[in-house]
């Protein structure tokens, strides 16, 4: 009987096909509006086992069989894959696989790193390698970590449709890709991880599932049509059944945790998750993954991908917050990409000033309850924080590259000058900085978007759906066919460097890492000086200060300390005389003060 008092991960079992200490496999499902179920294995043998059910709508069964099994359950007559199956070997519509935990780890002394400590490199598995695949990223990782990089952030790898996919398109939360190497695939990776100090870290994706493959509905009320997202109907986080639909989901998040060793989750568009309740999903997901984690003696984080602005997100639970320990912050991006490009059509619109940027970096939203033109209404509210590990920011993404109606990335239009702009803004600010695949070098290759489905009126509405989806973008341009192997083909990595970036992405992280006021990520010890008329931007940080120019002139800026002899760090060109800065055009600079300077009382935060 369940105890109606206990918290979801005390009072619900674990889900899918779990091998026994006994060496029998424990299978479980829950399908509350299905009479009966049936487990149908179909190798090594084939027999079929009728499942019990208890009073919640979760069926039952204990067999003599171990990993390697293939199984399907049958519900209303038809066979169906596991809903929390841990492996597809065969794709989205076919068996599940018995997956046991089991593995040869590595990483027993392994804690987690603390969050200031992080530099978050995001990839893409499919596009990373020639190969593809969890093993092959492995042997890059001795070169992410001479860059400086700590952390390796997935996009998600649970099983989609077909080989290739950014992984928003899957269905099977828990089954890692069976083209990128599957569960055991992953596991190596996550270890080689830990071997070499690096955390990391799992896109999920709760807000929706892709739509091939996807027999949710038939198991029970997992969707609600009282809302209605992007992807069609919203799950059902808060209407009748929802405690075990929420359950589903922290349960994908715990095995991640619990059988994978993740270091921490990026949970895609929280934004996107509708939930009324008084204790909301998102609430309960971060608790539980904070527990597990302490629980295990590890640092476990979660970090939220929202546009909402809104300060619970990243606000504790005591507080009636959310409880993520991050987000990412968009309005940074917006601000750089239009200094940097002068784009302000579509979710650009609104930015474009200095002082954007100057404000963003003091507070890490720019809109806190201004009109937003984009929005056509007043967006955001101020965060209640000033921990600068609240927020993670970043010059180019998936989403910011792949998003762009040809997927071009910044190296390959900007000129070096804003490349350059760009790596300094991202790494020397006072947040979590990451980096996007290949921009450590200058990478010049597209991300586009790809897929491979099988059903071609979907693919055709794939297709519609690009189109429509990039109109609020001026951009002359046709989007490539996400389905045409070429668009896949294109977006890998051709490892080209650009000039000496790398080593200016080495060198910047390396001092981000060794200079204490850069190691410092507490706003209030942040003073900015913007000049939108010359596009110039001061940031002081302690006895640090960073200078940037972002216009394609000369500039001559007239220091606003007189507390200070400047001394350049880092050679850029700009020249210093004093309190005179002389700045090339489209040009950055930092210097260290011979004598300490107070942020008693910030200059301008514009």
């Amino acid at each position: 009987m369940f105890d109606e008092t206990a918290t979801l991960t005390e009072s619900t079992p674990p889900l899918g096909a779990i091998v026994r200490d006994d060496g029998r496999c424990e299978f479980r499902v829950w399908a509350p509006q299905v009479e009966k179920v049936e487990l149908h294995i179909v190798a090594p043998d084939d027999r079929r086992v009728e499942m019990t059910t208890n009073m919640r709508g979760y069926h039952e069964a204990v067999v003599d069989t171990g990993a390697g099994t293939r199984y399907f359950f049958i519900i209303n007559g038809r066979e169906r894959p596991d809903p929390a199956s841990r492996s597809q070997p065969d794709g989205v519509h076919e068996a599940s696989e018995v997956v046991a935990s089991a593995f040869d780890w590595h990483d027993a002394e392994w804690r987690g790193l603390t969050l200031e400590d992080y530099v978050i490199y995001e990839l893409h598995v499919g596009t990373f390698t020639d190969d593809g695949t969890f093993d092959a990223i492995i042997d890059h990782l001795d070169d992410l970590k001479d860059l400086g990089v700590t952390a390796v952030e997935l996009m998600p790898v649970g099983q989609f449709p077909g080989t290739r996919n950014w992984g928003y398109d899957g269905v099977y939360i828990g089954a890692a890709q069976n083209s990128y190497g599957g569960p055991s695939g992953l596991k190596r990776l996550v270890d080689a991880c830990h071997v070499r100090g690096l955390a990391i870290l799992l896109d999920v994706v709760y807000n929706h599932l892709g739509p091939e493959g996807n027999y949710l509905a038939e198991y029970g009320p997992y969707f609600t049509d009282r809302y209605k997202t992007p992807w069609g109907d919203a799950l059902n986080f808060d209407g009748p059944h929802s405690d075990d639909v929420r359950w589903f989901f922290i349960h994908n998040a715990l095995q991640w945790v619990d059988e994978f060793h993740i270091d921490g989750l990026r949970v895609d568009a929280v934004h996107a998750i509708v939930d009324r309740t008084a204790e909301p999903f998102l609430q309960d997901l971060t608790t539980a993954v904070r527990e597990r984690g302490n629980t295990l003696g590890r640092r476990v984080y979660t970090f939220a991908e929202s546009n909402l602005n809104d300060p619970r997100v990243i606000t504790p639970r005591d507080q009636l917050g959310f409880g993520f320990d991050s987000q990412w912050s968009d309005d940074f991006h917006h601000s750089l990409r239009t200094l940097l490009t002068g784009e302000t059509s579509g979710y650009y619109a609104g930015y474009g000033q200095t002082s954007d940027l100057a404000r963003t970096l003091t507070s890490g939203y720019l809109y806190t309850g201004q009109h937003s033109v984009y929005r056509g209404r007043k967006h955001g509210l101020a965060p209640k924080t000033r921990d600068g590990r609240q927020f993670v920011v970043f010059s180019q993404n998936h989403d910011q590259i792949g998003n762009r109606m040809t997927g071009d990335r910044l190296a390959a239009t900007a000129s070096l000058g804003k490349v350059r702009i760009a790596a300094a803004a991202v790494i020397l600010a006072p947040f979590i900085p990451m980096l996007f695949m290949g921009e450590e070098y200058g990478e010049t290759a597209p991300f586009q978007y790809f897929t491979s489905h099988a059903d071609r009126d979907l693919i055709e509405a794939v297709r519609r759906g690009r189109h429509k989806e990039l109109e609020r973008f001026q951009w002359s341009e046709e989007p490539p066919d996400p389905h045409d192997i070429d668009t896949f083909l294109r977006s890998k990595l051709r490892r080209e460097p650009l000039d000496d970036i790398r080593a200016l992405y080495k060198e910047l992280l390396r001092l981000r890492a060794s200079t204490p006021a850069l190691c410092e990520l507490d706003l209030d010890a942040v003073e900015t000086h913007a000049d939108d008329g010359q596009r110039t931007l001061l940031i002081k940080r302690r006895n640090t200060l960073l200078a940037f120019n972002f216009s394609d002139a000369p500039r001559v800026i007239a220091l606003p300390f007189d507390d200070a002899v400047w001394t350049a760090t880092i050679e850029t060109g700009v020249g210093v005389n004093g309190n005179i800065l002389t700045m090339p055009a489209e040009s950055f600079g930092l210097f260290s003060a011979s004598v300490s300077s107070s942020p008693s009382s910030p200059i301008a935060s514009t």
